[in-house]
């Protein structure tokens, strides 16, 4: 497994957990250090980690925007957290092309959530990436050219 997929996992975990039983952000770091070794995973997962729940509020508020008829806090928890980590990525990681944020949002939704789960984020996220498109920037730089 790759090693930022590895990552993505862990910070779905870890975010799983803020989501259900209130788990402090300063909980990820022992979270991390137990379930993974190699330090270059944990860092990404970290900064993900942080990322979303820096943004919590201004991440939620693009999700709902987009999700006609779903109110986010109805969403399955795995669901709103992988959106929210998609998210993150393509709003505030230019380093990240938007297409593997996604591509790689819609693998955790099938091999984690339920069987339509992959269609739901892809829609979302899809739907958020051209907003993102047609406003012409990321909040930490420009959206790249698809090759």
């Amino acid at each position: 497994m790759k090693k930022r997929t590895r990552a993505r996992e862990l910070a779905l975990q870890f975010l799983y957990q803020v989501d259900l039983v209130g788990a402090e952000l300063d909980e990820a770091e022992a979270f991390l250090r137990e379930e993974e070794r190699d330090k270059d995973t944990r860092g990404f997962a970290r900064r993900l980690v942080e990322g979303v729940r820096e943004n919590a509020q201004a991440i939620d508020e693009r999700i709902q925007a987009v999700a006609q008829n779903w109110n986010i806090s109805r969403m399955a928890v795995l669901d709103r957290n992988i959106l929210r980590l998609g998210v993150h990525e393509l709003l505030h990681c230019p380093d990240i092309p938007p297409k593997v944020a996604i591509n790689e949002a819609i693998e955790m939704g099938k091999r984690f959530s339920t069987q339509n789960s992959g269609a739901f984020i892809n829609g979302i996220l899809d739907k958020i990436m051209n907003e993102a498109l047609a406003a012409g920037a990321r909040s930490e730089g420009t959206v790249p050219d698809e090759d």
